[in-house]
């Protein structure tokens, strides 16, 4: 019996054949045969593949569909990359997954790297089908691309190899992903950010270097990507989950974190995949226009992002027609429309459409939510000097002109919030003049958030350009501050700067930088009424939060992790971003938490994912809550598996010193007082209770002893 029912898909463009099918079928086939990839033995002896079963799954339809206007020539060499791609998941399954071998596969995927040369530079002989495949298509491919896209290829293709060890470590833990983490991992491991760089080859229109790390961008890349992933998960599960026992798969992980029948986990996943399509058409048509504008793009810049855009849609249409007749897949008893050259738009006859689930704001209900079930097994210290940060802020903030009655900002409620005893739990070792500057820095960002709810919203082109100004007071020709968002920048960047190489300097203008675009992104989100995605809603979260902006400022007063070479050169590991994400979630969903009235009731904000969870879920708050503390936990639990069962394997793999494996670990330590002091001041400040929502706000009981607290809201009772 089939494992489930597939759901009816959202499929808005019609797929087009490349006519040069045929001759990509041919000159592949006879590529992988020569390279060695029909008939070598896996580890049970019998043939990885052979000739037979490379025709049945179709690399060469996959090909002609996903790119359908590329020459015969390009056409092959696609074919050949995507088989060298399957062929290598195959062989790494085969090889390493089922024998769990992680120390040989660390050191066949090292190998592996190599060649990706640069043209012109050497590289090892091949010794088998793999390493022979890389690097004949590496070779043939990159003399006809520019560096920055080399770089950006070679990127993504070491992190379809390396993050093939997620794969194997979570395989020999039998454990299963939460939904976070599985889709930021899958977007590396699962190589559609890598078939992205392939689609510019075959439009032969590279995106603009300038371009490419813009949120718009981006944001089409990793809405491409994970609806590639889901699509697929949703054709392969049989295939993966019921045959080569693989777990990692969409369905599977919300049949897990969500107890839902394997059906109701498939329609759930095309829910989300459906979403990130209609994310991936918003971006597309609203904000790459408004970054042409605001970049001053030049007609040829627009026309390689215009063919780029299409290019990704066709592999979209492209990939979706291939998995109905790949061997590959479960696709048997699907209706397929009709088939053949030209006929696939007949699909798109009036009453064949799949209708578009939209999701609608659900009512505002009033009231404080409780917060239960959260878990906590870390430790709160206070900083000593929290008293002389409380006595500095009243008079910096009205300095600054901070005490702005328009968002409700007073003394009383200044005092309420007491961000001095948040900053002092989020670093309780810092000297007194770094904290008075930590509590600056989180009193004057949450005066922009609240700004921006207040007054941006209802001026949303005033509110714009004055985010969009906040950069300039970051240069050495910076103008004079016009508005307390800006003085209160300035102030702080001068005192701030001053203390920095220009490295930090660097490192925290980016920072802020990148701040900022999320604000104007949540901005326009909140003046078009528009619910954002959930997935792009919790990365938009991790930036808004605030973590990137105090992990920058962290690395500023700790130089071993900013300016000591190979923490530099491992800031990107799969590892060290593991632990900072998973604890920038954990910290956002407690926000989320606490502020749900706020921000729903008092100030009808969309931007809280208990809020997005009973849109995209149609329940109630209560349940929603409910599963954001699972996911906050779940998080929780996933950066402490990190520390305690991958941390070791990382130094080893690496040969890391003892002064850098050190460094790491205070950051672990660093990271866990965070996420403990964050919760603590949420639990006890006045800024979200009830009260404070209706009249001036009471200054908090922050004089009680501050210890260990385990599960101290917990209610098991009130879980789903």
């Amino acid at each position: 019996m089939k494992p489930f029912t597939l759901p009816d898909f959202y499929t808005p463009h019609p797929a087009r054949l490349n006519p040069h099918h045929d001759y990509a079928r041919v000159h592949a086939a006879a590529w992988a045969e020569r390279l060695g990839m029909l008939g070598e033995p896996g580890v049970d002896g019998k043939p990885i593949w052979d000739a037979e079963k490379l025709d049945r799954m179709g690399y060469a339809l996959l090909c002609a569909y996903t790119h359908p206007d590329c020459d015969a020539e390009t056409l092959a060499l696609l074919t050949e990359w995507y088989i060298w791609v399957f062929y290598f998941d195959d062989w790494f399954l085969a090889e390493y997954k089922h024998t769990g071998n992680r120390a040989e596969a660390t050191r066949y995927l090292a190998r592996l790297e190599e060649f990706m040369a640069e043209p012109g530079c050497p590289a090892p002989q091949p010794e088998n089908a793999s390493e022979a495949g890389l690097a004949d298509c590496w070779a043939r491919t990159v003399t006809a691309m520019s560096p920055d896209w080399r770089r950006r290829m070679r990127r993504s293709t070491h992190n379809l190899m390396v993050e093939s060890l997620w794969e194997l470590d979570n395989i020999a833990r039998d454990r299963v992903a939460n939904p976070v983490e599985y889709i930021e991992m899958r977007r590396r491991v699962g190589g559609a950010p890598w078939s992205a760089a392939l689609v510019e080859f075959a439009c032969g229109a590279e995106v603009p270097d300038r371009f490419a790390e813009e949120r718009p961008l981006r944001v089409l890349c990793e809405t491409f990507s994970d609806a590639v992933h889901l699509r697929n998960d949703l054709f392969s599960y049989e295939r993966e989950v019921r045959v080569e026992g693989e777990n990692a798969n969409m369905v599977l992980v919300l049949e897990r974190f969500l107890g839902l029948p394997t059906q109701a986990a498939a329609e759930l996943t095309n829910d989300v995949l459906t979403s990130r399509l209609k994310q991936f058409e918003d971006t597309a048509l609203a904000e790459v226009p408004q970054l042409f504008a605001e970049r001053a793009a030049t007609p040829a810049e627009q026309y390689a992002v215009a063919r780029y855009t299409q290019g990704l849609q066709d592999w979209q249409s492209g990939g979706h027609e291939w998995h109905l007749r790949s061997s590959r897949y479960m696709n048997s008893g699907v209706d397929r429309g009709p088939t053949g050259l030209g006929t696939a738009a007949a699909r798109l006859a009036p009453g064949l459409r799949v209708q578009v689930k939209q999701h609608v704001p659900p009512p505002r209900v009033a009231g404080p939510l409780p917060v239960r079930g959260l878990v906590m097994p870390y430790r709160v210290t206070v900083n000593p000097h929290v008293d002389l940060a409380r006595a500095d802020l009243p008079e910096w903030t009205a300095s600054v002109g901070l005490l702005d009655t328009r968002v409700g900002w007073t003394a009383e409620s200044l005092a309420a919030a007491d961000f001095p005893a948040l900053m002092a739990m989020l670093d309780p070792a810092a000297d007194a003049a770094n904290l008075v500057l930590r509590s600056r820095w989180c009193t004057w960002g949450t005066y922009a958030d609240d700004l921006a709810t207040r007054v941006f919203r209802a001026d949303p082109v005033g509110g714009r350009d004055q985010l969009r100004r906040l950069p300039l007071q970051l240069t050495e020709a910076a103008p004079a501050p016009i508005s307390p968002l800006e003085l209160g920048l300035a102030a702080l960047w001068a005192d701030t700067s001053a203390e920095c190489d220009e490295r930090g300097r660097n490192l925290l203008r980016a920072t802020l930088i990148e701040l900022f675009e999320g604000w104007i992104t949540v901005l326009d989100n909140e003046t078009r009424k528009r619910l954002p995605d959930p997935v792009d809603y919790l990365e938009l979260r991790r930036v808004t939060s605030g973590g990137p902006l105090f992990g920058a400022l962290d690395a500023l007063h700790s130089p071993e992790l900013a300016t000591d070479s190979r923490m530099v050169e491992l800031a990107d590991a799969s590892i060290i971003r593991q632990l900072q994400h998973s604890a920038q979630d954990f910290s956002g969903l407690v926000n989320d938490l606490y502020s749900y009235q706020r921000e729903i009731e008092y100030d009808e904000e969309l931007h809280n994912l208990v809020y997005l969870t009973q849109s995209f879920l149609g329940c109630s708050r209560e349940q929603a809550a409910a599963i954001v503390v699972d996911l906050a936990n779940e998080r929780l639990a996933q950066f402490e598996l990190v520390v305690r069962d991958q941390l070791p394997g990382f130094f080893a793999d690496h040969a890391l010193p003892e002064q850098v494996r050190a460094a790491i670990l205070d950051h672990v330590e660093r990271l866990r007082g965070q996420m403990a002091g964050n919760l603590y001041w949420h639990s006890m400040t006045g800024r979200y209770s009830e009260a404070a929502l209706r009249v001036s706000r009471p200054r908090p009981a922050f004089g009680r002893p501050l210890g260990p607290f385990v599960s101290v809201l917990a209610d098991p009772a009130a879980r789903r």
